[in-house]
C-alpha cells in the first residue's frame, strides 16, 4: 500500500453491541475497496477481521482487528472491535487511536445496551461519530423508528444524511440527502431519487439544512434570509459540525447485502476528521494530560495500544504514530521503560496478513514484531528528544478464578503462558493468593477468563481448569486464654521432653500476630525460646475451627520446664504449637472474612433492585450519589457474597451497571454462616485427602 500524508488518512474505530453487524460491515469496506478479493462470512468464519481460531468458533469478535483499505484517494485505518462487554479493554485501546467513530445500529433491535455504552465512551473522549443503521434488509424493520429511538436515547444532534429506500425484500438502497441522490443496488450506483421517497426526502433534506446551517454564523444568516446555500458551504459546514461533536449523521444501508456502504466509506472521508485536525495527548513534566498539534515534522511520538503474543511469529506489537515517523531497521527509545528497541521490518496488518513496509508516518497505524520490553501503553520516541503519551486507561477487572493445571507438565508452563497472556490483554491481572496458595487470574467476566484460559491451550499448549477462588478466611479469638502443652515421650536411650505454657490475648482487628516471651527464672533455657517461637508461628497458619490462618493473636509464654538430657529445639517447637492450639480452643475462636468497599454505577430506575440484591448479600450501604442519570452507591459487602457480583448485576440491569471494588477490612462471621464454611472446609479437606491416596 502506498505512502499517506496525514490530511488523507481517517483512523476509524466501528462500535457497536454485539451482533449488530460490525464485522460484516467492515468485510465489504474491505471488499469494495479491492482489499479483499472474496467477501467472507461471519457464521462461516470467513471474514477477515475475525481470523482468531476462538472468533470462529463463537461466531463473535473477541478482538481488536486492524483493517486498512485505500478509497479513492484516502486511507481508511478501519478499527473493528468486540461487541461484547467482557472485551471492553479492546474497544478503549481502538478508541484510544481513532479520530473518529461509526457506531452500529441494528436496523432489527434498535439502541441496545452496547450501543449505549459505546455513545458514552465516545462522549468522554468527545469523538466524532457517526451512526450506522444496518441490516435494512430484515424482516419488519422500519427506518423512522430507530431514528426516533436514536434520538430519545441520544438528542436531537443526531440527524439523518441518508434515508433508506426501502426495507427488508424491497431494500434498493439508499438516498444521500446532501448531494439528493440515489444509490442503488450494489454496491451501489448513482441516480436520480426515485418518486416514492422523494417526498421524504425533500422534507428531510430541509431539515439537515437547517440543522446544519445552525452551527455556522454565516450559513444560518443564509438559510433566514432564504439565499441559497452551495453544496460546498454544506459539507463543509456539516464537517466542521462532526468535528466539533455538535452533529452526528445517521447513515444506512445493509452490510450483508452490500448496500450503501461505499456511500458511508465516501462520508468517513469527506466528514470525519483527519489525524491533522486532531491533538496528541502529551504528558508533561508534572504528569498532567496536554494536548499538542501533531508534528509531521517533529521528534518520534507513537502510542503501542494492542500486544499480540503470537507463538510463531512472537510478540506483535501495534502502535499509531502521533509525531514524526518510525522506519525499518532503525533504533527507538522506550519512554515507559527507559530503554532502547530494536525495530526489525515494519508490517501493515490486514486481519492476521502481514505487508511489508519501509516507513510508518504520521497519523498511521502499523505493527513490529520481536519487540523486547514494550507493551501497550508505551510510548515509542527518539531517545535525545523523549515524549511520553497519555496512557491508555483500561478497566479495572472484577471478575476473578483460580486457575488449576491440569497435568505436572501443565504447571511447569503455567506461570510464562500466564505472564504473557496477561501481556497480550491490559484489562487481566494474575497473581498469586498467599493465604489460599492460588493463583488467581482476573477479568471483565466469565467469557473473559473463559477465553484467556481457552488461549492458553491453543497459543501455548497449556492445559488449565478455572474454578471459582477460595475465600481467604482468618481465624482469632475474641478472649484472654491460656494453652499449655507437654511433650513427653521415652522409648528407650535419649527421650523427648519440652513443656510451654501460653497466655493468649485477642488483639485489635488488623495488627497481626505478636509472640512475647515474658520466661523468668530459666524453666524454658533462652536457648529454646525460639523454638517454642517457630511452633507457634507455624500453629498460626492453621486454626482450630475450620484450618484457616490465624490472626491477631498475641502468644505469650510465660512458664514451663525442660529436661537436662531429653529436652530438644524439635519438642519446645511441638509443644509450642500444641499450647497454641489449646489456648485458641479455649479462647471462643471465631472465623474472620475479608470486607470489601464496593462502588456501583448503575440507571436511577435500577437503584430500588440493586439495594435490594445489596440487603440480601449482607451489604452495609454507606452512601448514594446521583452522577447525570444514574446513580452511584457504595456499600460494605463480604468478599464471599460479591466474588461473582457481576453476574448478578447484569441480570438486574440488563449490562447497564458497573461496578469497582478494594478490600477494606475483616470482620467476624455470623455464627450460622460459620457453621457452613466449617463443614465445607472439613468435607474438603477429606477430599483433598482421598484424591492423594
Amino acid at each position: 500500500m502506498e505512502q499517506y500524508t496525514i490530511e488523507n488518512i481517517r483512523n476509524v474505530v466501528l462500535l457497536s453491541h454485539s451482533g449488530a453487524g460490525k464485522t460484516s460491515l467492515s468485510e465489504a469496506m474491505l471488499f469494495n475497496t479491492g482489499a479483499i478479493s472474496r467477501l467472507g462470512r461471519v457464521d462461516e468464519g470467513t471474514t477477515t477481521s475475525d481470523y482468531d481460531p476462538d472468533e470462529v468458533r463463537r461466531k463473535i469478535s473477541l478482538n481488536l482487528s486492524l483493517l486498512p483499505c485505500a478509497w479513492k484517494k484516502t486511507k481508511l485505518n478501519i478499527l473493528d472491535t468486540p461487541g461484547y462487554a467482557d472485551f471492553v479493554g479492546e474497544v478503549k485501546s481502538a478508541i484510544r487511536v481513532s479520530e473518529g467513530a461509526v457506531i452500529v445500529v441494528s436496523a432489527a433491535s434498535g439502541v441496545e445496551v452496547g450501543t449505549e455504552q459505546v455513545w458514552k465512551y465516545c462522549e468522554e473522549v468527545g469523538l466524532p461519530r457517526f451512526i450506522f443503521i444496518n441490516k435494512m434488509d430484515r424482516e419488519n424493520v422500519d427506518f423512522q423508528k430507530v431514528v426516533d429511538d436514536v434520538k430519545v436515547k441520544f438528542g436531537a444532534k443526531c440527524i439523518p444524511i441518508q434515508i433508506a429506500i426501502g426495507a427488508h425484500t424491497t431494500l434498493q438502497g439508499i438516498v444521500d440527502l446532501m448531494a439528493m441522490k440515489a444509490h442503488t443496488g450494489s454496491p451501489g450506483q448513482e441516480g436520480e431519487v426515485p418518486a416514492a421517497v422523494n417526498a421524504q426526502a425533500d422534507s428531510l433534506h430541509s431539515s439537515l439544512v437547517e440543522t446544519i446551517a445552525g452551527n455556522d454564523e454565516v450559513l444560518i444568516e443564509k438559510f433566514l434570509n432564504d439565499k441559497p446555500i452551495t453544496p460546498q458551504e454544506l459539507d463543509n459546514a456539516l464537517r466542521a459540525g462532526v468535528t466539533k461533536g455538535e452533529i452526528v449523521p445517521i447513515l444506512t444501508g445493509s452490510a450483508a447485502q452490500n448496500i450503501g456502504v461505499n456511500a458511508l466509506m465516501e462520508a468517513i472521508s469527506v466528514y470525519l476528521p483527519s489525524p491533522g485536525n486532531g491533538s496528541v495527548a502529551v504528558l508533561d513534566a508534572t504528569g498532567k494530560t496536554v494536548k499538542q498539534a501533531p508534528a509531521p515534522e517533529g521528534p518520534l511520538a507513537a502510542l503501542v495500544f494492542k500486544t499480540s503474543a503470537d507463538p510463531y511469529v512472537g510478540k506483535l506489537t501495534f502502535f499509531r504514530v502521533y509525531n514524526g515517523a518510525i522506519s525499518s531497521n532503525s533504533q527507538i527509545w522506550n519512554a515507559n521503560k527507559n530503554e532502547p528497541e530494536r525495530v526489525g521490518q515494519l508490517f501493515l496488518m490486514r486481519g492476521k496478513n502481514q505487508e511489508a513496509v519501509a516507513k510508518i508516518g504520521t497519523g498511521d497505524i502499523g505493527v513490529v514484531a520481536k519487540l523486547n520490553v514494550t507493551a501497550t501503553g508505551d510510548t515509542l520516541c527518539e531517545r535525545d528528544k523523549v515524549i511520553k503519551l497519555a496512557p491508555i486507561i483500561f478497566p479495572e477487572p472484577v471478575y476473578s478464578g483460580a486457575v488449576m493445571p491440569r497435568s505436572k507438565a501443565d504447571l511447569d508452563k503455567l506461570g510464562s503462558s500466564l505472564n504473557r497472556i496477561a501481556e497480550e490483554d491490559p484489562t487481566l491481572r494474575v497473581r498469586r493468593d498467599h493465604d489460599t496458595s492460588e493463583t488467581i487470574i482476573s477479568g471483565l467476566g466469565d467469557t473473559h477468563l473463559e477465553v484467556a484460559v481457552e488461549r492458553m491451550s491453543r497459543k501455548f499448549g497449556v492445559g488449565v481448569e478455572l474454578k471459582p477462588p477460595r475465600v481467604p478466611y482468618k481465624e482469632t479469638i475474641t478472649a484472654p486464654a491460656k494453652g499449655e502443652h507437654k511433650h513427653k515421650k521415652q522409648s528407650g536411650g535419649h527421650g523427648q521432653y519440652g513443656h510451654a505454657m501460653l497466655e493468649l490475648e485477642p488483639l485489635p482487628r488488623g495488627t497481626g500476630n505478636e509472640f512475647v516471651d515474658r520466661v523468668v527464672g530459666g524453666s524454658i533455657p533462652r536457648n529454646y525460646i525460639p523454638a517454642v517461637e517457630k511452633g507457634v508461628n507455624e500453629g498460626f497458619q492453621e486454626g482450630v475451627l475450620a484450618g484457616y490462618p490465624v490472626v491477631d493473636v498475641r502468644a505469650i509464654v510465660y512458664d514451663g520446664s525442660f529436661h537436662p538430657v531429653d529436652s530438644s529445639e524439635i519438642c519446645f517447637k511441638i509443644s509450642g504449637s500444641q499450647a497454641l492450639k489449646k489456648g485458641m480452643e479455649a479462647g471462643n475462636p471465631v472465623l474472620l472474612e475479608p470486607i470489601v468497599n464496593i462502588k456501583i454505577t448503575v440507571p436511577e430506575n435500577y437503584t430500588g433492585d440493586i439495594m435490594s440484591d445489596l440487603n440480601n448479600k449482607r451489604a452495609r450501604v454507606q452512601g448514594m450519589a446521583p452522577d447525570g442519570s444514574s446513580n452511584i452507591i457504595e456499600a460494605q459487602a463480604p468478599l464471599a457474597e460479591v466474588l461473582r457480583y457481576n453476574v448478578s448485576l447484569k441480570s438486574i440491569t440488563q449490562g447497564r451497571g458497573t461496578y469497582t471494588y478494594t478490600f477494606s477490612h475483616y470482620e467476624q462471621v455470623p455464627t450460622h454462616i460459620t457453621q457452613k464454611i466449617c463443614a465445607e472446609r472439613v468435607a474438603e479437606k477429606e477430599k483433598e485427602k482421598a484424591e492423594k491416596s
